[in-house]
């Protein structure tokens, strides 16, 4: 039997936006034992809820917890609202702050005409208040008002917790729908899925379920196509999908055969929620995205090219001045950069790409004849994570952002503040590592830009594509429209170095023997599968005694499972670079122990904190519940000098990063890098990753394992083709002016 409390509420300790109290509440009646105690005392209480009010009796169902740190606690996972009965529960009520210019003198008045269950009579016939001598029709009317429609809100809160939502979702629900919530629970409750996507299909199946729809029923089946075609695209990185691919999955998801589904593809895309151009099955929001990065990029490359006056003997002053000497396409993309509106420069690792991002700053500045300031707000060096746009602001000397920070994301709506409303003014835009970005972040950066603006994309199409949908870099480069920029010559090699001449091995997919030889900054470490795991302990171990810092090393690996993954190894080299100490603090959450100076890996993107999916920390400090302000255990992590904060429900947001995954990886550059290699990781072994994580290394690579998986790899070019026609559309814009 569940435990409850009932009693009142006291006050809230803590309130979050999204509707989570931590308060004190004075218990009157209990069913455990553990609680009895608390009869007439308060106790502490957590939970979702909805307008605690002081004078209302509540019962919460939950369970009594006993935190090592805050005591005995009662964890709320449901509650009810009790009406209030007996003639000073309902003067208390009806004198109390929801019903204002009522009083305690008019409240005493109703409750000795009407009786102790006043409350039940007024909502059962409202008539019965003209009973009261000398209430006046408009606070009549008041009274009513107010008393349905806080009464209808816990009312429809139960019902959503009945229906197996989670307070918090059942928070979600009311907060969406108000007043209209029970036509959606009575009507139609599929219509959460396309209002509310942090509320997942799975979950509102299930209320369906109870709700007794059929499971051929028409809301059902159209609610699941969309939910089936959110998740293919978003996992596999698709623009947009088959017919039959979506008919297929759909049926196999909700084990149905159904057959009416060009009706309901015919709704979704009245509705505005998919787009069906010809048998290409889209998203709205990518399919609008493709056509705004369409007309945008026509708008900018159709711009006349300006001629620059002097660019060629500036550039040779430039040369003197940084003692150096820029070859031959390195200049053509420097002077290109700044005659043209939009151009790509794409090159592999040691091709001088960051070398001539700071050469383009550096003469746009010179030619423009500005100073300082002025060429700081007419500048905008972007990156898709917080790594890379540091690697730009170190290498030029000047202020470099995110792309998410540059458009000020705004958390409580889930929107871009700099949007086609509120442009941003600057004339000048450099993007680093734009093989990250998928079509609906350069689409939103798009809109954000006005049309005087010049565009430079630097990346690597060799590397990895974005996680989110569109092959982006590729696909503007293979479209034939955007002057390209391709580098080859390469820099950053000596006699006695590998790591470049490796990584251009794996790109054309041939390597000798080499790789197995040793130089400078490369290793191959051979070993059985079944020996990695001892082996890169020990090579940890001999890097730490050599006093390398393990903050600059980093273990990339393709696979989370397995005796060599990543899940498995991090728990273990967690105990090598940074073992239990007295003098560090530690939290257990789950199975995982975070630890002071434990390395750490960002999960997902929090923009107002400036950390985004794969940004590597440190957890500088740990402070616990007893001595924080939350009253909770807080996690502080160091990203490069931007300390985040990380209370108990962000804990999944975080990892160990002491090994991670090389799409992880993507945006980053470590002066060391040790892949593991075996076989056991077949199935994630292709040409493009490997490749990928080579590049990572700076200074030093030692791959660890076993030769024959490292050259499978290399001769693996197997890689899932994204469905994207971006290429045919931009053509197609190009080829037919308006």
């Amino acid at each position: 039997m569940e435990s409850y409390i009932k009693g009142n509420f006291r006050r809230s300790i803590f309130q979050s936006d999204k509707g989570y109290v931590i308060g004190l509440f004075k218990v009157r009646e209990t069913n455990d034992e553990a609680l009895e105690e608390y009869i007439n005392h308060t106790i502490t209480f957590t939970g979702y809820f909805h307008e605690l009010n002081e004078d209302d009796v509540y019962v919460l169902y939950g369970e009594v917890v006993n935190h090592p740190r805050y005591g005995l606690q009662f964890q709320s996972n449901k509650y009810e609202r009790l009406k209030p009965t007996g003639k000073d529960a309902v003067t208390t009520f009806l004198s109390s702050d929801l019903f204002p210019g009522i009083g305690e003198k008019l409240a005493r008045q109703i409750a000795e005409v009407l009786g102790d269950n006043a409350i039940d009579r007024i909502l059962e016939d409202e008539s019965c208040l003209y009973l009261v001598p000398k209430l006046t029709e408009s606070k009549i009317n008041k009274i009513v008002n107010t008393l349905k429609k806080y009464e209808e809100s816990h009312k429809i809160i139960a019902e959503l917790i009945d229906l197996n939502f989670s307070m918090r979702e059942a928070l979600s629900i009311y907060s969406e729908y108000k007043s209209n919530t029970q036509k959606i629970i009575d009507n139609n409750i599929y219509q959460i899925v396309y209002n509310l996507p942090d509320i997942s299909f799975l979950k509102v199946d299930k209320a369906g379920e109870l709700l007794e729809f059929d499971r051929f029923d028409f809301r059902r089946v159209k609610a699941a196509i969309l939910y089936v075609m959110k998740k293919l695209i978003y996992q596999n990185g698709d623009s947009f999908l088959s017919r039959d691919v979506i008919i297929s999955n759909v049926n196999k998801f909700l084990k149905i055969d159904y057959d009416n589904y060009d009706e309901l593809f015919k709704e979704l895309a009245d509705l505005d929620y998919i787009v069906i151009d010809g048998d290409d099955y889209y998203l709205e929001e990518i399919w609008s995205a493709e056509a705004n990065i369409t007309e945008r990029l026509y708008d900018l490359a159709s711009k006349p090219i300006k001629r620059q006056k002097n660019l060629e003997n500036l550039l040779m002053e430039l040369e003197k001045i940084n003692g150096i000497t820029y070859n031959d396409e390195q200049k053509k993309a420097i002077i290109k950069a700044l005659e043209n509106n939009i151009l790509i420069i794409t090159g592999g690792p040691g091709t001088g790409k960051t070398t001539i991002i700071k050469a383009i700053t550096e003469l746009y500045q010179h030619v423009n004849k500005l100073n300082y300031d002025e060429f700081t707000d007419r500048l905008a060096l972007l990156a898709p994570t917080g790594r890379a746009s540091k690697r730009m602001s170190e290498s030029t000397f000047l202020p470099a952002s995110t792309i998410h920070r540059f458009l000020k994301w705004n958390k409580d709506n889930s929107e871009f503040m700099v949007n086609e409303m509120n442009k941003s003014d600057v004339q000048l835009v450099i993007i680093d590592e734009v093989s990250m970005i998928d079509v609906n972040l350069f689409n939103s950066l798009l809109k954000g830009l006005k049309s005087n603006v010049k565009l430079i994309l630097v990346g690597d199409y060799d590397q990895l594509p974005s996680v989110g949908p569109g092959n982006l870099l590729k696909d503007l480069i293979c479209c034939d429209m955007i002057e390209v920029v391709h580098l080859n010559h390469l820099y950053r090699q000596d006699e006695n170095s590998y790591i470049t001449s490796l990584a251009y091995e794996i790109k054309d997919g041939d390597i000798g023997d080499n790789f197995l030889n040793t130089y400078s900054d490369y290793t191959f470490l051979k070993c059985s599968a079944n020996h990695i795991k001892s082996n890169l302990k020990r090579l940890c171990e001999k890097v730490i005694e050599k006093g390398y810092d393990y903050k600059k090393l980093q273990i990339l690996a393709p696979m989370y499972k397995g005796e060599n993954g990543i899940d498995t190894l991090n728990s273990e080299l967690q105990n090598v670079f940074n073992p239990p100490d007295s003098g560090k603090r530690e939290i257990k959450s789950g199975n995982v122990v975070f630890r002071e100076n434990d390395k750490i890996l960002q999960l997902v993107n929090m923009p107002d904190e400036n950390v985004f999916n794969g940004d590597i920390g440190v957890i500088k400090y740990i402070k616990y519940g007893n001595t924080s302000k939350s009253k909770k255990d807080e996690i502080y992590v160091d990203f490069d000098g931007n300390l985040v904060k990380y209370t108990p429900k962000d804990f999944v947001k975080i990892k160990h990063g002491f090994i991670i995954s090389i799409h992880k990886s993507q945006g980053s550059e470590f002066e060391m890098v040790i892949m593991p290699m075996a076989h056991s990781y077949r199935r994630m072994l292709y040409k493009k990753l490997v490749y990928t994580g080579v590049t990572r290394a700076k200074k030093k690579l030692i791959l660890i394992g076993e030769p024959d998986a490292f050259v499978y790899s290399v001769q693996n070019n197997h890689e899932y083709i994204r469905n994207s026609k971006l290429v045919e559309k931009i053509k197609y814009r190009f080829e037919n002016p308006r």
